[in-house]
């Protein structure tokens, strides 16, 4: 790098370009790559260039005027490696063995390798400056040699493997040579957190391809033919909506259409996207497909006017206005899930649902959590739902599993912080009890908005969402045929939907096509509301005190916020229910 020159062409990828600044500075000479370095990355400059592995590109590219440059994993050993380049190789491997003893013998041991090639760097620092050679050190898998774990509980070579690289790390000297160590693997959380927290190593992320690098990785792999022949997308078109796929992923369905098992349709391009990321996610996301949009929910007036309007601006491309995220609260039964769901179809962006992530053993919770982030990031605008959310996410002060829920707790909390990701990425916290969920995400610049749900408080209201879920599950129910209801206040839109359901059983044993009206009085009749009067009235207090915008709230609870001393006395109320629900 610094033979190059502080110049780095402007087609390198983000992190390359960070790693040769940092290089040519002189400011680090160890550099810890993470996230999707398992992905083919640009070889070259040009609208449809050759690709390759990250440790290709170092060799090819950042490293591509060094003397020598060594490649070593636990599987292969310690080898010469200059990419595509046989003459270059050929150099290589006669000055990598002048320059290291033994180097054609060495056998694959950590130890002895890291060993020897320190006694190489040591004698490559007092030589004289005409005799010496750039170096880099590409280590793949780096997990494997150093592997997260408390300090005095790794072996005695595990430790001394670490402390050389450290060592490496923090010399004057190597720093001021053209020396540069390069450490890849996919999962940081599993490479020790003495060498990725370390300040003399520069930790940076491989993110998945930006859409500019989709293209011409699209264009590499459709060459001269035409792309219409297997494809009802264009390049760029292809290009715009794999967001959030890797190149490797996206040239498995590009070859998988070119050998004619199946035309890139809406239908398959869909099913292969959705598939796609839930596998590179390994399961922790799942895609949602709003089968609806907010024209079907009932109620809740103003908090779908802020949505609609959010929706809108998205589609203006004016991010800025957007929240960072939203926080549907309510008591159970109020349909959050269903109106969040709902909030995406009328967006039109991508919709996730955020699956358990955690994991019983070390370090896997963390790394599964920075995967699903990576892919979100790639992928906006999204939206991400997170149904019970005060469980979900814990907290800063979470105990009794070493740290992990804290951990997991700040990796969220400073994404759903990150303001390059307004409008990109749009978080919905679902959940009854707010008062569970750490303010820290409840803040102003993360969950913004504030939308509480309640149960539907006027007859005409309720009707109407009568009508509403018969078509939800695929019925038909006229509006004349809802009889008098007598519970009013004390329905949930989940018990509107169990009524309706049970209706539609009975019509369809009846004989009828539709929910008939002796269906829904029978229905009726027989139905008996939740008793969990403390609960609920306790959930409706949380939610009125969460609320930002008195708009959302009914008359009768708005009247409660602007009285006198009014907010004071609703948490002296919730303290008193959260004391009653306790004792139950």
């Amino acid at each position: 790098m610094k033979p190059n020159g502080s110049g780095l062409p402007a087609w390198f990828p983000v992190w390359a370009r960070r790693l040769g600044e940092l290089s040519i500075s002189g400011s680090t000479s160890v550099f810890l790559l993470h996230g999707n370095t398992f992905d083919f990355v640009p070889l070259a400059e040009g609208d449809a260039p050759p690709h390759g592995s990250v440790a290709q590109f170092l060799a090819e590219q950042m490293f591509g005027r060094y003397d020598l440059v060594l490649h070593y994993d636990l599987g292969r050993g310690l080898r010469v490696f200059a990419g595509r380049d046989d003459k270059r190789l050929r150099e290589m491997v006669t000055l990598a063995n002048q320059e290291i003893a033994g180097f054609s013998e060495l056998k694959n041991d950590p130890a002895v390798v890291l060993s020897r090639l320190d006694q190489y760097i040591r004698t490559t620092i007092v030589a004289p400056e005409e005799r010496r050679k750039s170096f880099a050190l590409i280590i793949d898998q780096a997990s494997y040699l150093f592997p997260e774990g408390e300090p005095g509980r790794l072996s005695f070579q595990g430790s001394a493997l670490l402390v050389t690289l450290l060592n490496w790390a923090q010399s004057p000297h190597i720093k001021r040579l053209n020396m540069a160590f390069v450490l890849i693997d996919e999962r940081l959380t599993d490479v020790s957190g003495r060498l990725a927290s370390n300040p003399h190593v520069a930790t940076l992320e491989v993110t998945l391809p930006e859409g500019p690098g989709r293209a011409s990785y699209i264009r590499s792999m459709v060459g001269p033919a035409a792309i219409a022949d297997y494809s009802d997308y264009s390049v760029d078109e292809l290009a715009k909506l794999t967001a959030g796929i890797t190149l490797a992923d996206i040239g498995v369905m590009l070859q998988t259409a070119q050998e004619g098992v199946g035309r890139l349709d809406q239908t398959v391009f869909r099913d292969l996207k959705k598939r796609l990321i839930e596998r590179h996610c390994q399961g922790l996301l799942e895609f949602v497909e709003p089968k609806w949009n907010l024209d079907i929910v009932i109620g809740h007036e103003a908090a779908k006017q802020r949505l609609r309007e959010d929706a809108e601006l998205l589609k203006r491309g004016a991010l800025d206005t957007l929240p960072m995220g939203y926080l549907l609260c309510g008591p159970v039964g109020t349909g959050k899930t269903f109106i969040a769901q709902c909030a995406a179809g009328a967006i039109g962006a991508p919709c996730v649902v955020l699956k358990n992530f955690r994991s019983k053993y070390v370090g896997e919770t963390e790394g599964n959590l920075e995967r699903v982030l990576s892919v979100l990031r790639a992928m906006g605008p999204v939206m991400v739902i997170i149904d019970e959310a005060d469980a979900a996410l814990g907290d800063r002060d979470s105990e009794g599993d070493s740290g992990t829920s804290s951990r997991v707790f700040g990796m969220i909390a400073t994404q759903m912080g990150d303001t390059r990701y307004r409008g990109k990425i749009l978080w919905m916290l679902l959940t009854a009890r707010p008062d569970l969920l750490p303010i820290d995400l409840k803040r102003q610049g993360r969950a913004e908005v504030h939308i509480p749900l309640f149960y539907p408080h006027d007859e005409s209201e309720l009707k109407d969402m009568f009508v509403a879920m018969a078509k939800k599950l695929g019925t038909v129910l006229s509006r004349e045929d809802v009889p008098p209801i007598k519970d009013v206040g004390k329905l949930s839109g989940a018990d509107v939907e169990g009524v309706v359901g049970r209706a539609w059983r009975d019509s369809l044993i009846g004989g009828a096509k539709t929910v008939t009206r002796a269906a829904i009085e029978a229905a009726l009749a027989g139905f008996l509301p939740s008793t969990q009067g403390l609960e609920k009235e306790l959930q409706e207090v949380a939610a009125i005190l969460e609320c930002t915008d008195r708009a959302f709230l009914l008359p009768e609870q708005r009247a409660l916020v602007d009285r006198e001393g009014g907010r004071s006395d609703l948490q002296q109320r919730l303290t008193q229910l959260k004391s009653l629900v306790e004792r139950l």
